[in-house]
């Protein structure tokens, strides 16, 4: 049995909800998976895969005080780059003490090994830096990042149209080891999970919530704030994987701390808006739902803010910025754009390179 270890950032939960449908594979594949994060992406993996051991990595602790990006990487850089540095020894030992053949990581850059196949996970080939020297200088850094990797994974189509724009395909810089495989979602399509049940539309709304502090907390009170004043009902998923909370806090607003990814689907599939970040993981479960959204990019995080932008301008999704956010206008208009076709993106063409890769390690 080949070893794998499959090692998600911690940075909200989009990261790790995306890793999902790899890791199911890889079991039905035959492998052996460990799994390794921290924080509140650990505990989803645990909650999703009690049967698999799940080890602590260091914690990159990242904070989004301000709505400059810069200025928010600049002062954590220095803890961030001593957490990589740590992960990488850690992931080296975990290799040695567990006989790993293949590493899969998304967007953990310490989470390497010479002594194991190591793939990178990532739509980000091309970091957006509202600066065009820091771009470049940003960008030059990414690249010797991903050079340290035996591929990198991304989780689009190469064609267009595609899901991640000039992310992943706005770079002549494209590795000789950079693979699309197609987008990944623990989500069943519309038309697939209406084979195994009746879906009827419980909610009005379903918010998503995820994203790095205190960011997360500033978008749940402002939508808390408005659903309770909106004839509505809503469900809120907090993305707080800690502990297993579920009440109401007024008669048409529900509030539950995470969902598994099977309730969540029926979820979701139960809702007729969905109001999320405009993260990358977020887009491909949108993709596969076909649901209508408002998308709310998190201040000063400029891919969300690229993607919001990419989608905005081409009628597929609502976006409202979090200091403006108008839910009741945003519900009456979000009618207006055009969502995903469920089953426009195929959400199984990873299959094939995961089990080359399998294969040869």
């Amino acid at each position: 049995m080949k070893h794998i270890l499959v090692a998600p950032l911690n940075w909200g939960l989009g990261h790790v909800a995306r890793c999902i449908p790899l890791i199911k594979a890889l079991e039905k594949m035959g492998a052996g998976v460990l799994l390794a994060s921290d924080g509140v992406a650990l505990h989803l993996l645990k909650a999703e895969f009690p049967h698999l051991p799940a080890l602590d990595l260091p914690s990159y602790r990242i904070r989004y005080e301000s709505p400059n990006m810069v200025r928010n990487i600049a002062w954590q850089m220095p803890r961030i780059m001593y957490a990589v540095r740590a992960e990488h020894r850690a992931t080296e030992r975990l290799v040695l003490e567990h006989d790993i053949r293949g590493i899969i990581s998304d967007n953990r850059y310490g989470c390497f090994s010479h002594n194991a196949n190591s793939v990178m996970l990532t739509h980000q080939l091309q970091l957006r830096v509202p600066n065009g020297f820091l771009e470049w200088s940003a960008n030059r850094v990414l690249h010797r990042a991903l050079s340290k990797f035996d591929e990198t994974w991304v989780p689009d189509v190469a064609e267009e149209p595609n899901l991640s724009g000039d992310l992943s395909h706005g770079t002549p810089e494209i590795y000789a080891q950079t693979r699309f495989i197609g987008p990944l979602s623990r989500m069943q399509t519309a038309q697939n999970a209406a084979s195994n049940a009746t879906q009827l539309s419980e909610y009005d709304v379903a918010v998503v919530l995820s994203g790095p502090e205190p960011q997360r907390t500033y978008l749940e009170q402002r939508l808390l704030e408005q659903a309770m004043s909106l004839p509505q009902k809503f469900i809120f998923i907090q993305g707080k994987t800690q502990a297993k909370e579920h009440h109401f806090i007024a008669e048409n607003v529900e509030v539950v701390s995470y969902l598994t990814s099977e309730d969540l689907n029926e979820v979701l599939l139960a809702s007729e808006v969905l109001v999320c970040r405009s993260g990358y993981s977020s887009i491909m479960d949108l993709a596969a739902l076909g649901k209508k959204a408002i998308l709310v990019p998190t201040p000063g995080q400029t891919e969300q803010e690229y993607l919001a932008d990419f989608f905005a301008q081409q009628n597929i999704f609502l976006v409202q910025k979090q200091e403006e956010i108008d839910l009741e206008t945003g519900l009456e208009v979000v009618a207006e754009t055009s969502g995903f076709r469920a089953g426009q993106f195929a959400l199984d063409t990873f299959l094939p390179e995961l089990e080359r890769w399998l294969d040869n390690i």
